[in-house]
């Protein structure tokens, strides 16, 4: 039987593409084998964001082909798209796809194979409009599944290179992501997340549709018990789209905002689209609507011409808002980037001690926002066992605490009332209440 290995570098959309092109090497009639395995293919889905992901990239391809020197190694994903030329000089490399005909990747596998001529159709991602369908009938491995709703990004921020890795907004077909909302319920799956490179641009180019529609089609599902949704822009979250927010009843409250920087000189060098006051307004509206939800984002440290009073003001604001937990990114130089040729580039010392500040920030922040929810009551949708622990699971409530309590059955995918006690690192521990019963 003829066998495909994959590796995915990278976001969350990375993963969701490299499981839709699995299906289509399935359905070729190609079976699935670990990465580290000797297989007839190999496919590696690059990231570019930084340029460790590129050199990891080219670290895999050479990996893929020292298992198997007879195999077609097969690169797609933002590296392969913003530089085949590059690729093409790897001598590893057989094919090179790129973030368009993902869905033509098993045909190219074959005419390679049978040809022995390697392949480059990348093309210019800024001149395609249309959303490309990889869709996804089974998902593996997980007990929250997710569902891509949008490719490509628009804003153009200054550090970032994925506008011209993945192109520009293209929205899904609303039909398209029930239909596949659907497949996921019939599968047993209780939570859906919701990702893209740009959740919050959903429909832009469309102009009937709105991320809105999406969501009260999902709601509607059933089986599906909970809808989370993946990283937000700001700005989308006006007080007519919170107060539709409100309306959909198996919605999350947990809102991961990105915000980057808390100094308006930085963001605005960032060429981010609102100023620290925005965010903060925004916040307070979420919050009113919202009483109890998780607000998460993220924080980049060190970015050119970041000074120590403009990293101070970052870190109150902060420490204001009250997150409930950071994702902390130190600056990386990306070359194609307006950033990169920046004067005022910080060292990556003063990176690394900011990073730990924030990060320790993050500590005490998400400690004092788990606590007010010590001996309370709340439901839990268990995702796995812990193999270390003795009977003990694990999962989230839908604010995104992460919860371990013991049962002796096998409790995974099962949403449990939980008697929350005592407050970890990180997560609370609890107990089963009154049977688990909701």
């Amino acid at each position: 039987m003829k066998t495909a290995a994959f590796h995915t570098l990278g976001c969350k959309v990375n993963t969701y593409d490299t499981e839709a092109m699995m299906e289509l090497f399935e359905k070729a009639g190609y079976k699935i084998v670990e990465f580290d395995t000797k297989s007839d293919v190999y496919v590696i889905n690059t990231c570019t964001v930084t340029n460790i992901g590129d050199k990891k990239s080219r670290q895999m391809i050479r990996k893929a082909k020292r298992q198997n020197p007879e195999s077609v190694v097969t690169v797609t994903g933002c590296y392969a798209q913003t530089s085949p030329e590059d690729l093409k000089k790897i001598p590893e490399v057989n094919i090179i796809v790129g973030n368009k005909d993902r869905n033509r990747i098993v045909d190219l596998v074959e005419e390679q194979k049978s040809f022995g001529k390697n392949i480059n159709i990348v093309q210019n991602i800024m001149d395609t409009m249309e959303y490309e369908e990889l869709k996804i009938s089974k998902v593996k491995d997980r007990t929250r599944a997710y569902i891509k709703v949008q490719e490509g990004c628009s804003n153009f921020c200054s550090y970032c290179i994925i506008p011209y890795a993945r192109g520009p907004v293209r929205s899904r077909k609303v039909e398209n992501i029930i239909a596949e909302g659907k497949a996921i319920a019939d599968q047993g799956y209780k939570e859906i997340v919701i990702t893209g490179i740009n959740v919050s641009s959903y429909g832009k180019e469309l102009k009937d549709v709105t991320l809105i529609d999406v969501l009260k089609g999902l709601n509607k599902i059933e089986g599906i018990e909970r809808i989370r949704l993946g990283s937000l822009e700001p700005l989308l979250l006006d007080t007519v789209f919170i107060k539709e927010l409100k309306n959909i009843e198996k919605l999350c409250d947990h809102f991961h905002l990105s915000l980057q920087s808390g100094s308006n000189d930085i963001l605005q060098r960032m060429n981010r689209k609102y100023t620290k006051e925005d965010y903060y307004h925004i916040v307070e509206k979420i919050r009113y609507m919202f009483p109890l939800c998780s607000i998460t984002t993220d924080i980049m440290v060190g970015f050119p011409g970041e000074s120590e009073e403009n990293f101070i003001e970052s870190y109150e604001f902060i420490k204001q808002l009250g997150f409930s937990k950071l994702h902390v990114f130190k600056y990386s130089m990306r070359q194609g980037t307006p950033a990169a040729n920046m004067k005022e580039q910080i060292p990556e010392w003063v990176k690394e001690e900011r990073s730990k500040k924030m990060i320790h920030l993050s500590s005490q922040l998400e400690k004092l926002y788990i606590s007010q929810f010590a001996n309370s009551r709340l439901e839990v949708l268990f995702e796995q066992k812990l193999k270390k622990e003795y009977n003990t699971y694990q999962g989230h409530t839908k604010n995104y605490i992460l919860v371990q309590a013991q049962s002796e059955k096998d409790i995974i995918n099962q949403t449990l009332l939980i008697e929350l006690s005592d407050i970890k690192k990180g997560y609370i521990e609890g107990n089963i209440f009154n049977g688990g019963k909701v």
